[in-house]
C-alpha cells in the first residue's frame, strides 16, 4: 500500500494518529449504518414481494372483467361511459427518515366518501362486468400507492447502501492502510534519525575524550 506524501516529523506523526483514530471510528459507524440499512432494506423487499403479488392478482381480475365488458359493449359506448369520472382523488405525500434516507409516504383523499361515486355512468345501460372492473380498480388503489411507496423506498435505500458500502471500502482498503503505512514509515524514520543522532553524539564524545587525554598526556 502506497504511503502518503508527508514529512516524517513528530508533529505530522501526531496529526496522522488523530486522523487514523477518526477514520477507524468513522469506519465502524459506517459499517453499523450499512448493516442497519441492509436490515431495513430486506424487510421492505419482503413487504414489496407480498404486496406486488396481491396487486398483480387484483389487476388481472379487473382486467378480465374489463375484457368481458369491452367484448359485449361497443367501443364508443364504453368510452362514453368512462369519459367523465364523478369522483376525484387528491394525492399528497410526506417523508419518513430511515437511517438518514428520506423515503416517501403517499396519502390520497377522495372528494367524497360515497362509494357509488366511483361509477361515472348509470347502471341500467352498462354490464355488471364493467362495474366489477371499476370496483376492483378502486379497491386496489390504496395498495397501488403503497406499492409505489415501497418500491421508491427500495430504490432510495439501495442507492444509500451502495454509497455507504463504497465509503466503508474506501476507508477499510485505502485510507486506513495508507495512514497505518505512513505512520509506520514516520516512526521508522524518526527511530533511524534518533539512532543516527545518538551515534553522532557518541562519536563526538569519543573525540572529546580522546582530545582530553591527548592534552593530559602533554
Amino acid at each position: 500500500m502506497a504511503k502518503l506524501a508527508v514529512n516524517p516529523t513528530r508533529m505530522e506523526l501526531t496529526r496522522l494518529k488523530v486522523r487514523l483514530k477518526t477514520a477507524r471510528r468513522g469506519h465502524k459507524l459506517l459499517k453499523d449504518k450499512r448493516d442497519e440499512l441492509m436490515k431495513q432494506f430486506l424487510e421492505i423487499v419482503r413487504q414489496n414481494r407480498a404486496l406486488r403479488l396481491k396487486v398483480e392478482a387484483a389487476l388481472i381480475k379487473a382486467g378480465n372483467s374489463f375484457t368481458v365488458a369491452s367484448a359485449a359493449m361497443s367501443p364508443e359506448f364504453l368510452e362514453e361511459a368512462l369519459l367523465y369520472p364523478k369522483q376525484s382523488v387528491a394525492l399528497d405525500f410526506k417523508y419518513k427518515n430511515i437511517m438518514s434516507v428520506n423515503v416517501p409516504i403517499y396519502e390520497f383523499k377522495t372528494s367524497n366518501d360515497d362509494p357509488s361515486e366511483i361509477f361515472p355512468y348509470g347502471f341500467a345501460t352498462t354490464l355488471g362486468e364493467l362495474d366489477d372492473a371499476v370496483l376492483a380498480l378502486s379497491e386496489i388503489l390504496p395498495d397501488l400507492l403503497q406499492l409505489a411507496q415501497i418500491e421508491k423506498s427500495v430504490q432510495l435505500l439501495s442507492q444509500e447502501i451502495e454509497k455507504t458500502r463504497r465509503r466503508v471500502n474506501a476507508l477499510e482498503y485505502v485510507m486506513i492502510p495508507q495512514l497505518e503505512e505512513t505512520i509506520r514509515y514516520i516512526v521508522m524514520k524518526l527511530d533511524e534519525n534518533e539512532r543516527g543522532n545518538l551515534s553522532r553524539l557518541m562519536k563526538v564524545k569519543d573525540m572529546m575524550v580522546a582530545e582530553a587525554r591527548k592534552k593530559n598526556a602533554y
